[in-house]
């Protein structure tokens, strides 16, 4: 009975059982500071690695829940959305606001429009520019879609104060150059297809 006096966690309480739970699953094991084996570099190394990893592997799962929701690829959810945003965009436009190259970009359309999920039409003036809409069904993929729809990175990036962006923008190059490794036309596809 001396224990009456101790009161138990509630379990919707912050010190409760769920949040312990919520705390395990989230908690990523790192080594020890100051372990003899591991260095303070090395520590902090290891640490950058697994946020790498976390962001390809949450990343990856959004794209595998759009593609399970809406049967459209992460890079083709990106372009509907794009092109919600500014209807009658020109295929070259898609490709710069997507971060693509051109050819990448009109592949994406085809597979798009082999759905039906936009249409092409060319410009009255100008038969040689040809100007890119949804259908009806494209807009109906995009209500469905899980959001964010240009994916969990870019979202984020857009989301980081600018000071933010340029530090990891020179601290990314710094790793590539260090990586001694370079694929340059790596940089030009989309994280979906990667």
């Amino acid at each position: 009975m001396e224990h009456s006096n101790l009161k138990k966690p509630r379990r919707n309480s912050p010190a409760g059982p769920t949040a312990m739970k919520r705390k395990r699953a989230t908690e990523v094991p790192r080594p020890a500071r100051g372990s003899s084996s591991i260095s303070p570099k090395s520590d902090r190394a290891l640490a950058v690695l697994q946020h790498i990893r976390e962001l390809l592997r949450v990343s990856q799962q959004h794209f595998q829940r759009i593609e399970a929701r809406c049967g459209v690829s992460g890079a083709q959810l990106w372009a509907l959305a794009e092109l919600q945003a500014r209807p009658g965009s020109k295929i070259s436009e898609l490709a710069v606001t997507l971060s693509v190259h051109l050819s990448t970009a009109s592949n994406l359309l085809d597979r798009l429009e082999a759905k039906a999920l936009v249409r092409r039409q060319r410009g009255n003036q100008d038969q040689r520019v040809v100007r890119v809409y949804l259908t009806p069904a494209g807009q109906g993929v995009l209500h469905k879609a899980p959001k964010p729809a240009q994916g969990i990175i870019p979202d984020a990036l857009h989301r980081m104060p600018r000071d933010a962006l340029v530090r990891l923008d020179r601290d990314l190059e710094k790793l590539l150059k260090l990586a001694r490794i370079r694929d340059q036309r790596a940089a030009m596809k989309p994280l979906a297809d990667l």
